[in-house]
C-alpha cells in the first residue's frame, strides 16, 4: 500500500486522512507487457502536477542534444510541425523553436501547462488520445515528429493512445517514443520506479507488438542512459512505405531473449532482489542512528516516494528532504511527511550523510554538493544497492 507518489502535502493536510493504494506489478503471460491495476482518475494523478522538467540540467542537456540530432537526422524545417505528447513546461519543445521550427505541445496538467505558454510554447492542457487526434488531423495539423518522452507508461488506455499517435503522424513522418527499458529496471533493482503513475513497464519487444497493432512500424531503437537505463524508439507508418529496419532492432530482442524477458521466474526473481535491497538500506540506515550520524535526503522524486515508503523510512531515519524545484518547496512528502527544503538547508544543517533519492541524476547531485566534503559529509546510494560513496 502506497500514496500517490507525486501528492505532495501543505502542512494543513499533515493531520487529515492521507488516501493509500495498492501498488502491485502484473505481468501478461502472452505479451509480457508488466502492468500496474489503475487505481486513481488520470484528473487525480495529473490535474495539479508538481514536476516541472526544466529543473534538471542534464535533462535539458539531454533534450537540446535530441533537438540537434532529430533536425540534423530528419532534416525537420520551418515547414514541419513537432508535436509532443506530455510536453510539460516546453523544456524540449523550445529547442525546435529557438530553430525556426513549428511546435505544439499537449499537457494535461494546467499548472505546467501555462508555464509552457508562459515560455511562448503553444500548448493544449488535454489529454491526448484519438479523439485530440482526429481534431488535430482534421484540422491540417498532421505532424511530420512526435515526440513522446516518458509518457507512454503513463496512459490508462494503451491502444487509445498508440492509435492517436498514428492519426496524427503525418504520412513519412517519424514518432519517436522514450520509455524506461523493462530489461535495465530488473537488471538493476530498479524497483522505485514502480508507481501509480506509471502504468505500464516495456520490454523493447513488448513496445513494438503495440505500436505494430496500431500500424505504426518501429525502424530503429537506441539504448539511452536516462532514468537508469531506457530506449528512444522510432516508428512511421507501416506499409509498403515503411523505413528499412535498422540491425539494431533485431539484436535488441535477441538480447532480451537471452536476459530471459520471456521468462516468468525472471520477474519473481526480481521480487526477491527488491527485499534484500530494503533490508540492506534499512540495516544501512539503523546503524548510522545508532551511532549519532545526522541523515537528509536530496530530492523529491516520484520514485523516491517508492523507496522510502516501501522501506518505512521516515522521520526516525531523515531530517528532511531538498529538492530545486520552488514548486515542491515548503510541502511534505508523501506517506513519509518529510519536509521539503531549498537545497542551501544542506549548507546550513552540515548532515553527515545525504542519502540520494534521484541516484540517476547521482554525478550531477554529487558534483553541485561537492562541499559537503569540507565537513566530512558522504553520500548514500540506495539503488541496486545500498552503499556510501565518498
Amino acid at each position: 500500500m502506497s500514496p500517490l507518489s507525486n501528492a505532495y502535502l501543505s502542512a494543513a493536510q499533515l493531520n487529515q486522512m492521507e488516501p493509500f493504494y495498492p501498488l502491485c506489478a502484473r505481468i501478461c503471460m502472452q505479451c509480457f507487457l508488466v502492468q500496474l491495476d489503475a487505481v486513481a482518475e488520470p484528473e487525480e494523478l495529473f490535474g495539479d502536477y508538481a514536476y516541472f522538467s526544466s529543473y534538471s540540467e542534464s535533462w535539458l542537456k539531454h533534450a537540446r542534444a535530441y533537438a540537434s540530432g532529430m533536425i540534423e537526422r530528419f532534416r525537420f524545417d520551418t515547414h514541419s510541425l513537432v508535436v509532443e505528447v506530455a510536453s510539460n513546461d516546453g523544456y524540449l519543445l523550445q529547442y525546435f523553436r529557438e530553430r525556426g521550427i513549428p511546435v505544439l505541445g499537449i499537457e494535461p496538467a494546467r499548472n505546467v501547462a501555462r508555464t509552457a505558454e508562459g515560455k511562448g510554447i503553444p500548448t493544449l492542457a488535454r489529454f491526448f488520445g484519438k479523439a485530440l487526434a482526429g481534431e488535430l488531423a482534421a484540422s491540417g495539423r498532421q505532424a511530420e515528429l512526435i515526440v513522446g518522452n516518458n509518457v507512454l507508461a503513463h496512459v490508462p488506455d494503451l491502444d487509445d493512445f498508440v492509435g492517436a499517435l498514428q492519426l496524427l503522424l503525418k504520412p513519412g513522418g517519424v514518432c519517436t517514443l522514450e520509455f524506461p527499458h523493462l530489461l535495465c529496471l530488473i537488471e538493476g533493482n530498479q524497483f522505485d520506479t514502480i508507481y501509480h503513475e506509471h502504468l505500464s513497464y516495456f520490454s523493447f519487444a513488448t513496445a513494438e507488438e503495440i505500436l505494430l497493432r496500431h500500424r505504426l512500424a518501429v525502424f530503429d531503437v537506441e539504448e539511452i542512459p536516462t532514468h537508469g537505463g531506457s530506449l528512444r524508439v522510432f516508428a512511421g507508418h507501416a506499409g509498403k512505405d515503411a523505413r528499412t529496419p535498422t540491425p539494431r532492432a533485431s539484436q535488441l530482442k535477441h538480447r532480451e531473449i537471452e536476459a530471459g524477458m520471456r521468462q516468468p521466474g525472471t520477474y519473481t526473481g526480481f521480487g526477491e532482489k527488491v527485499r534484500e535491497c530494503k533490508r540492506a538500506l534499512l540495516e544501512l540506515l539503523t546503524g548510522l542512528k545508532r551511532t549519532g550520524k545526522s541523515v537528509v535526503a536530496y530530492g523529491a522524486p516520484a520514485k523516491g516516494n517508492t523507496l522510502l515508503n516501501y522501506c518505512g523510512v521516515g522521520r526516525d531515519f531523515l531530517d528532511y528532504t531538498v529538492d530545486l524545484s520552488p514548486h515542491k518547496q515548503g510541502r511534505f512528502l508523501p506517506g513519509t511527511h518529510l519536509p521539503i527544503y531549498a537545497p542551501e538547508r544542506i549548507r546550513q544543517t552540515r548532515p553527515d550523510y545525504v542519502l540520494l533519492l534521484p541516484w540517476n541524476l547521482r554525478d550531477e547531485i554529487v558534483s553541485q554538493l561537492r562541499e559537503i566534503r569540507q565537513w566530512g559529509g558522504r553520500f548514500i546510494v540506495p539503488i541496486p544497492q545500498a552503499e556510501i560513496i565518498p
